[in-house]
């Protein structure tokens, strides 16, 4: 297993893993952790890239161009190795581009480079997607990092509160638990007119909240006793999802998205997806977040 890549400044130290380019460790200049760190008994991940679909798909097949692929929860990305393009003490860049293993679940000759910059107590993380071949091409991308919670002994996970940049009347939509899927015809108010929800476990016994259509840009997760927390600038993506494993996991994921699970009010045609982008032949976009420490 290759060695971990590691970038930072005197705010912060990020340590990053070749497979699926996962960052697996953020630490403050005292050395507290802020990532998940992939213990099994409740989830085994702790920041996958999620490329070239986010979520599910219905029994896990989708349609493009009248063929049916199969395709893994989060898509191909966070299960393969990617290549180190660059290295600094500040940044590190990666790659990984598509081969005949990806195009049995994804047919298109895609790159996704992922560049990681620390700066002060913040890291930036910016998703550039290519379209190398010479069809339009599909795609959906999203983050899922996870963070410790509670951060610092003596603290649970009720001392801890998810908070809007701005106040928002938002609900979420029901997740059907058994195939992963979003659906839309349930939801439930989660902030009226509140910038702030309290964190309890039981707010993840159904899967993820799912929020779209905020004013907000910005997601915090802090610590009402400590102080200490996370706070990500998500203004690149028109979805975030909060998601804690349903086992009472000690961790919170904020999860920026261009894309989602296939909606029960969807079919399976892959270029039908909400929110899923087409890059022209020879074309590139970017999206990025932004995590601050504190």
């Amino acid at each position: 297993m290759k060695e971990r890549i590691v970038i930072g400044t005197e705010q912060c130290r990020a340590e990053i893993a070749h497979m699926g380019a996962q960052l697996e460790s953020l630490k403050d200049a005292d050395g507290r952790e802020y990532m998940w760190q992939r213990d099994p008994q409740w989830w085994g991940g702790c920041a996958p890239v999620l490329f070239p679909m986010v979520g599910a798909l219905r029994k896990g097949r989708t349609i493009i161009d009248g063929r049916i692929y199969e395709m893994p929860q989060h898509g191909v990305a966070r299960r393969r190795e990617f290549s180190l393009l660059s290295h600094t003490e500040t940044e590190a860049v990666f790659s990984l581009r598509a081969d005949e293993l990806t195009k049995e679940q994804y047919p298109f000759d895609f790159e996704l480079q992922i560049v990681y910059r620390a700066e002060g107590s913040s890291l930036v993380t910016l998703y550039r997607v290519f379209n190398r071949g010479s069809e339009p091409m599909p795609y959906a991308i999203g983050g899922h990092p996870a963070f410790n919670v509670p951060l610092d002994e003596g603290e649970c996970f009720e001392d801890y509160v998810l908070e809007f940049e701005k106040e928002e009347t938002a609900s979420c939509p029901a997740v059907d638990i058994k195939e992963s899927l979003i659906d839309p015809s349930h939801m439930t108010e989660r902030l009226h007119a509140s910038r702030t929800i309290p964190l309890t476990h039981d707010l993840f016994y159904g899967d993820a909240l799912v929020f779209e259509g905020l004013a907000s840009h910005t997601a915090t997760v802090r610590s009402k006793k400590s102080g200490h927390g996370v706070t990500m600038e998500f203004s690149s993506f028109p979805m975030i999802g909060v998601w804690s494993a349903c086992n009472d996991g000690p961790f919170v994921a904020l999860e920026p998205w261009c894309g989602c699970a296939t909606r029960t009010d969807e079919n399976d045609e892959f270029t039908k997806k909400r929110w899923m982008r087409t890059l022209p032949a020879g074309q590139m976009e970017e999206f990025s977040y932004t995590v601050s420490i504190f």
